[in-house]
């Protein structure tokens, strides 16, 4: 029997009411070459018979369910486990697929030849207006050629995001529990590839302002980013070749932890002073020796973290607040 060529996993939750929209621009692909996986779950929030009825609508479709509320980490694992293709990719209920998006896939996969993972490009939508992922600049200068994390080790100061690349199903590491899960599978795959690609298109588009986690295992909190980074630079420590490319995890998880301090509602105010703390100390435990800071407004906040200044830090967002409102009223 014929595997196909791409297995999308997709957990199957509706908190927003996406789901359908993002079903159908999963149907709307021309290419046969690919099965879906819906994962459903026990979670209320995980409509079964919106499932079940796109499993009889496309033979390409294929329901899996679960008889427990996992989240979203231990249902891509379980779709993973089901799936036959030789290539993953993850998808959340607030993606929508450009049109021919897995084609393009495809046709890049032809001229590569296999590669551990293929990287693509996203845009973001909302409130009307289209924008493009936070990856666009980085993967626009890598060019054409397949290569490894070392040849671009800027790529891993990316955001460390699932769903904007393809990993080889063989090779492809499990999701850990809690939230912020997909950051040591990403951190894993990309350092354990030996060939990488770069589809330079927009395939995926996301319709949230921002990425946050919003359904993690259940117990999980915003606290367990740290652990995730944590795992992410065990990885890289464990290999010694690889430690050129430290700077840019560093950077890559201060800049996480700044923006989840940053965004409105995401740490309650009970837990910022905690949260900012813990965030010092991982500062300090993983940063690179000679590491330069980034210039400007960022490396004032690099600074302020590094000196654990935390009424210092919340004075400079609420000026920062104050210059942003001022600036839309002109």
């Amino acid at each position: 029997m014929h595997n196909p060529l791409i297995s999308v996993v997709l957990p199957v939750y509706d908190r927003h009411h996406q789901l359908t929209d993002c079903l159908d621009s999963l149907l709307a692909q021309s290419l046969p070459d690919v099965e879906i996986i819906l994962v459903v779950d026990r979670s209320p929030e995980s409509p079964e018979r919106v499932a079940a009825a796109y499993e009889l609508r496309d033979p390409r479709v294929r329901m899996l369910r679960l008889n427990a509320a996992v989240g979203i980490g231990r249902s891509r694992n379980a779709g993973a486990a089901h799936a036959t293709g030789e290539y993953l990719l993850f998808l959340d209920s607030d993606h929508l697929l450009d049109p021919e998006a897995l084609t393009a896939m495809a046709e890049r996969l032809a001229g590569t030849g296999p590669v551990d993972v293929l990287l693509f490009g996203h845009s973001r939508e909302h409130g009307g207006k289209v924008w493009p992922g936070g990856s666009a600049q980085l993967l626009a200068g890598v060019g054409a050629g397949v290569f490894g994390p070392l040849d671009h080790p800027e790529l891993l100061g990316a955001p460390p995001l699932v769903w904007d690349r393809l990993i080889r199903r063989t090779g492809a590491p499990e999701f850990p529990d809690g939230r912020y899960e997909e950051i040591p599978v990403v951190h894993r795959a990309m350092l354990a590839a030996s060939r990488i690609a770069v589809l330079d298109r927009d395939c995926v588009r996301i319709r949230r302002r921002h990425t946050v986690h919003p359904a993690g295992s259940p117990g999980s909190s915003h606290f367990d980013l740290f652990d995730q980074y944590r795992s992410s630079f065990e990885l890289l420590d464990a290999r010694q070749e690889l430690a050129p490319l430290r700077p840019y995890l560093f950077t890559r998880m201060v800049r996480h932890l700044l923006f989840v301090l940053e965004l409105a509602g995401c740490v309650p105010r009970a837990e910022r002073p905690q949260f900012f703390h813990r965030a010092t100390e991982y500062y300090r435990a993983f940063l690179p020796e000679g590491y330069r800071r980034p210039d400007g407004r960022e490396g004032v906040k690099f600074s302020l973290l590094a000196s654990g200044a935390y009424p210092a830090f919340e004075v400079a967002k609420l000026g920062q607040i104050a210059r942003t409102a001022v600036a839309g009223r002109r």
